[in-house]
């Protein structure tokens, strides 16, 4: 019953987003990175705060597709002060993140939003990054988490050299309505064998809702373990919506393209969702680090097993953050 009411009250009868292009201030000054910005959601986040004059960076994997979506941001706002920028790397082979954050420190001296918005789903069966994980688990999961490692220093410094309002620096992850109908119970299994390492499931349904359910534990343990009052950034997660957009590239059966079409909303909804947990100051508070954002723009939650695992000391989030470290550090 809990899983149909997060997914009635996510997917239907959603109210109006509270913070849009229409009345989000100027962002002059400020310097945000989206990953996966060139294409869905992620593009519509880009044409909003471009708009309103600010700095964004995206990243991914494709210069050509950055360059085309940086040039047809352009053409529809050519009286913005704003300035897009792309930055090149792929979440799937952790050896291209430092040097892409390197590029990155390299030109500005600020960081006031990352957005972990790029992900994968559904991928073939049996797919792998370039260091052999799962493709979803890694993509969506230890891409992320190395890039934030990263550039959680300059976040920091970035917060506690801020003129604007604190709470206004902040990190946010993506999860997803899958996280409560695909996930597994815990939200990710773990081996039992003192690793603690995700285990790969034959269902890619639910490899895709394990590694969502691993951006919560990562947004949660963000906040656990930089508090606010220490480091003065912002983490939540989010569920940008049921949105239609080039994640579902991989869905070739009939019936699940029929679904789609009839449940999809148009990706900017998913940016406006975005939008309010980077930058509405509710999201900003103190309390609601750690908070998880559902559409268009709201504070929600998610399957009580998973919520028993983010508050458990020892419990999966805290295992999962730490198999993230093991499995990055020597990329740092």
């Amino acid at each position: 019953m809990e899983v149909l009411k997060h997914f009635w009250n996510q997917s239907f009868f959603i109210p109006k987003p509270t913070l849009t292009e229409t009345n989000l201030p100027d962002q002059k000054g400020r310097v945000v990175i989206i990953t996966g910005g060139y294409a869905g959601c992620g593009k519509e986040l880009a044409k909003i705060l471009f708009q309103r004059n600010g700095t964004i960076y995206i990243a991914g994997r494709s210069s050509a597709k950055a360059e085309a979506a940086i040039d047809d941001i352009k053409t529809a706002f050519p009286k913005s002060q704003g300035r897009l920028e792309p930055m090149l790397l792929d979440l799937s082979d952790l050896r291209t993140i430092k040097p892409a954050v390197d590029a990155f420190l390299a030109k500005e001296d600020r960081l006031d939003v990352l957005v972990n918005n790029a992900g994968v789903m559904f991928p073939p069966k049996g797919s792998l990054s370039a260091q052999k994980h799962e493709v979803q688990i890694a993509t969506n999961c230890l891409g992320p988490y190395l890039l934030t490692r990263l550039l959680t220093p300059l976040l920091t410094a970035t917060a506690k050299d801020s003129s604007r309002h604190p709470g206004s620096v902040r990190v946010t992850w993506a999860g997803s309505l899958g996280v409560d109908t695909f996930s597994p119970r815990g939200g990710v299994t773990l081996d039992a064998h003192g690793a603690y390492v995700p285990s790969v499931k034959q269902n890619q349904h639910e490899n895709y809702g394990a590694s969502k359910a691993g951006n919560v534990f990562l947004a949660v343990e963000f906040a656990r373990r930089n508090p606010f009052e220490q480091s003065g950034v912002i983490s939540n997660s989010w569920n940008p919506g049921n949105l239609h957009t080039e994640l579902q590239r991989h869905n070739t059966d009939f019936a699940s393209r029929i679904v789609s079409r009839l449940m999809l909303f148009p990706a900017v909804f998913g940016a406006y969702t975005e939008l309010f947990a980077g930058w509405a100051e509710e999201a900003g508070m103190e309390e609601r680090h750690g908070a998880y954002v559902i559409p268009w723009g709201r504070f929600g939650s998610y399957r009580q097993d998973v919520r028993i695992e983010v508050g458990k000391q020892g419990g999966n989030a805290e295992k999962f953050w730490d198999w993230c470290e093991r499995g990055t550090k020597e990329f740092c």
